[in-house]
């Protein structure tokens, strides 16, 4: 059976509508910050087996990919009645990593909850280790990415963590004309 590349991509990829778990409510009223990853999990898992990359390619191909790295910045609350739809922007890969943003929407109003970037590594189940994509996966990442690529690169990729000292605030603040 001939394996063949996908016509096209949805840029950005948007996942299907995903509801707020009761579990997943906290003390504080809102969605524990774990959840967030789960949402972001489930939705990796549907948009990157568009390329092939689901359930049947870790049953047939014995590989499967890892998260090697995240960044997750948390910007506004869920709670229990909120529904979320999460979009995946693909923005690079090699033979053996996938580079890629996402954000956790409001289903309803569309701002956005929660941003992530992340790094996954290709990795042939027996041995553990990190490999190579095959060709058919590397050709439909391909095609993805061309598509991604029209859209604006995220402002945050490669964030850094940090608290800024007063001087790099004040500086920033002239540069954009901002006074205190």
């Amino acid at each position: 059976m001939e394996k063949r590349t996908p016509v096209f991509f949805f840029a950005p990829f948007v996942s299907s509508t995903m509801r707020i778990e009761p579990a997943w409510i906290d003390y504080n009223g809102h969605m524990n910050m774990a959840y967030y990853h789960v949402l972001f999990d489930r939705a990796v898992e549907e948009g990157f087996s568009l390329v092939g990359l689901g359930h049947d390619y870790l049953e047939k191909q014995k590989a499967s990919f890892f998260a090697a790295e995240i960044h997750t910045t948390y910007k506004r609350e869920l709670t229990m009645h909120d529904r979320v739809r999460v979009t995946l922007q693909l923005v690079d890969f090699d033979e053996k990593r996938i580079h890629y943003y996402m954000e956790i929407r409001h289903a309803g109003e569309g701002w956005v909850a929660a941003t992530m970037e992340g790094l996954s590594l290709h990795v042939e189940m027996q041995t553990r280790k990190v490999s190579p994509f095959p060709d058919d996966i590397m050709a439909n990442l391909a095609v993805m990415k061309t598509t991604h690529a029209r859209l604006p690169r995220p402002a945050v990729l490669g964030r850094v963590i940090g608290i800024p000292h007063k001087a790099e605030i004040q500086e920033a603040l002239s540069a954009s004309g901002t006074r205190h």
